[in-house]
C-alpha cells in the first residue's frame, strides 16, 4: 500500500482536477483508518472510471494523531510512516466541493456531521456497520451489515472483487483491525458475528504467517491504553469530558496511569495550568484507572485549581458524596493547588462521578435567571435546564451527561457500570466495555455549540 498512498500525497500536491475521497469517522479508531485506507486502496485498484484521484482522508487533525495509541502501534507494525497519511486539516473539502472537483465514500459512518452537511450531496458510496440513518437516494451505493467491524465489510469486498490485491500488509492491518473490534472473537463479549469470524478465518488461511489473535489483540489493546509517549497536556485530552455551570468551567479527564505516577511527572503544575489556562477551565479534576488483579479497576481522583476556595468546594463535594460513597483517602501531593486521593469505591466509574458534579455546578449556579448545565466533549454540547431529568423521574447523570450519548470524538471512553458485558470473560472485561461505547458515542446525536 505505500506506493498508493505515496501517491496519494503527490495528488494533492500537483492539485488533481478530481478526488474522490473515501472518509472515514469524527472518532478516527483503527476502525476507521484502516477501512478509509484499504476501502480507498481497493477503489484505485478496481474503478472503472479512473478520472478521480482516490484518497483515504483521516477525520481529525493531524496533530491528534498521536492520541490514537492503536493507529501508530499498527503503522509501525507495517512500516508505514504517518507521513503518509492525509488528515483533515491538510485537504479543503468544502472548497473542493465548491470548485466542483469532490466526491466522497463514507465508511464506518453513513451520515455526515452538521459542520459537514454541505458535502452530503456529494456522497456516491457508504459502507458502514451501524444503523442507515441516511435516506437511500438513486445513484447512492450502500453497504450496511451490524457486524463487529467496518474492516470486515472492506474484506469481504475485496476478497470477493479484487482477491489478487490481497498482501500480506493488506491482510495484516484489516484482520488486526477486526481482531481488536470484536474482543478476540470472544462471543462472551457479544461484539463478533459469524461474517467477522468468517473473514478473519479466511485471511489467516491465506496468510499463514500472521501472528497469533492472541498476540496481536494483546499488543494493540496495551497500545491504545499506552500513554507513556503522550504529553501531559495529551494526556488529558485523550479522554476529556467538560461541564459548564454559571461561571464555572470544569474539565474532568480519565488517565490510563497511576496516580503516583502521574504527579511525579516532571512539570506536572505547570502542564496542568496550562491546559487550564488555555481553554479557560477553572477546574481540572483528573481520574486515573489501572487495572489490577482480574481486571478490577483501580482508580485514584486529582483536583486542581489556582482557585483555593474552589478547589477546595470540589474536594469537599467529591469528599461528601453519598451517590456514590468514593471513599477517598488523601495521598500526597506535590504542589499545593492539587489535591489528591486514592478512591477506594473503584466501581465508582467517571459516569458514576459526572452527576456529583453536576449537582455541585448547579449549586453554584443557584439563583441564575437561566439556570442550565453544560456538558460536553469535543464540539458536543448538551443544554440540559435545571430540574429537567428529575421531573421526568430520570436520573441526572443519563439525562444531562450520559457518557453512552454525549461522549466527544476520542478513541475511547471511561468504563461504566451496568454493561451486558460485565458477565464477560474478566481478562476482556476493560477492552470490550471500552469499545462497545466507542461505537454508541460515534451513534449518538451532535448538537451543534453554535445553537447555544
Amino acid at each position: 500500500m505505500e506506493p498508493f498512498l505515496r501517491g496519494c500525497i503527490t495528488t494533492l500536491e500537483r492539485g488533481a482536477p478530481s478526488l474522490h475521497v473515501v472518509l472515514g469517522n469524527e472518532t478516527c479508531d483503527l476502525d476507521s483508518m484502516v477501512s478509509a485506507i484499504a476501502f480507498a486502496y481497493f477503489l484505485s485498484k478496481t474503478a472503472v472510471d479512473q478520472k478521480a484521484a482516490f484518497v483515504p482522508v483521516l477525520n481529525i487533525p493531524r496533530s491528534e494523531f498521536p492520541l490514537r495509541g492503536e493507529c501508530t502501534f499498527l503503522l509501525q507494525q507495517n512500516s508505514l510512516s504517518e507521513d503518509l497519511l492525509v488528515f483533515r486539516d491538510e485537504i479543503d473539502l468544502h472548497g473542493l466541493h465548491r470548485d466542483g472537483r469532490l466526491v466522497l465514500t463514507l465508511v464506518d459512518h453513513n451520515v455526515l456531521p452538521r459542520g459537514d452537511s454541505a458535502l452530503e450531496d456529494l456522497v456516491m458510496e457508504v459502507v458502514d456497520h451501524r444503523r442507515l440513518e441516511r435516506p437511500l437516494t438513486p445513484g447512492l451505493a450502500v453497504t450496511t451489515e451490524p457486524v463487529g467491524s467496518c474492516a470486515t465489510l472492506v474484506t469481504e469486498r475485496i476478497i470477493l472483487k479484487a482477491p489478487d490485491i490481497l498482501d500480506r500488509q493488506l491482510a495484516d492491518v484489516l484482520r488486526s483491525t477486526i481482531l481488536l473490534d470484536c474482543i478476540n472473537m470472544a462471543p462472551e463479549a457479544g461484539k463478533v458475528t459469524p461474517k467477522d469470524t468468517e473473514y478473519v478465518t479466511t485471511l489467516e488461511s491465506r496468510f499463514t504467517d500472521l501472528l497469533p489473535r492472541a498476540v496481536v489483540f494483546d499488543s494493540l489493546q496495551r497500545a491504545k491504553f499506552d500513554v507513556s509517549g503522550l504529553t501531559i497536556e495529551q494526556m488529558l485530552r485523550k479522554d476529556l469530558k467538560v461541564l459548564s455551570g454559571g461561571d464555572i468551567l470544569l474539565a474532568i479527564s480519565a488517565v490510563y496511569l497511576r496516580l503516583e505516577e502521574l504527579l511525579a511527572r516532571p512539570g506536572l503544575k505547570a502542564g496542568f495550568e496550562e491546559f487550564c489556562r488555555a481553554r479557560g477551565y477553572s477546574v481540572l479534576v483528573v481520574m486515573t484507572i489501572t487495572f489490577e488483579q482480574k481486571s478490577e479497576p483501580f482508580r485514584q481522583l486529582a483536583v486542581y485549581s489556582p482557585h483555593c476556595n474552589l478547589r477546595e468546594s470540589v474536594s469537599r463535594a467529591l469528599e461528601e458524596s453519598e451517590t456514590p460513597l468514593l471513599q477517598l483517602t488523601p495521598l500526597d501531593s506535590p504542589d499545593s493547588e492539587i489535591v489528591a486521593y486514592h478512591q477506594g469505591n473503584g466501581q465508582a466509574s467517571r459516569k458514576k462521578v459526572l452527576p456529583v458534579i453536576v449537582d455541585f455546578l448547579k449549586a453554584q449556579e443557584a439563583g441564575r435567571s437561566d439556570p442550565a448545565v453544560v456538558c460536553w466533549g469535543w464540539g458536543t454540547v448538551s443544554r440540559v435546564p435545571r430540574g429537567q431529568g428529575e421531573e421526568e423521574g430520570e436520573d441526572v447523570e443519563e439525562t444531562a451527561c450520559d457518557e453512552e450519548v454525549y461522549l466527544p470524538p476520542t478513541p475511547m471512553n471511561s468504563l461504566v457500570e451496568g454493561c451486558p458485558l460485565d458477565g464477560g470473560l474478566p481478562k476482556l472485561l476493560q477492552e470490550a466495555i471500552l469499545e462497545r461505547f466507542d461505537k454508541m458515542a460515534v451513534e449518538g446525536p451532535v448538537v451543534d455549540p453554535s445553537n447555544h
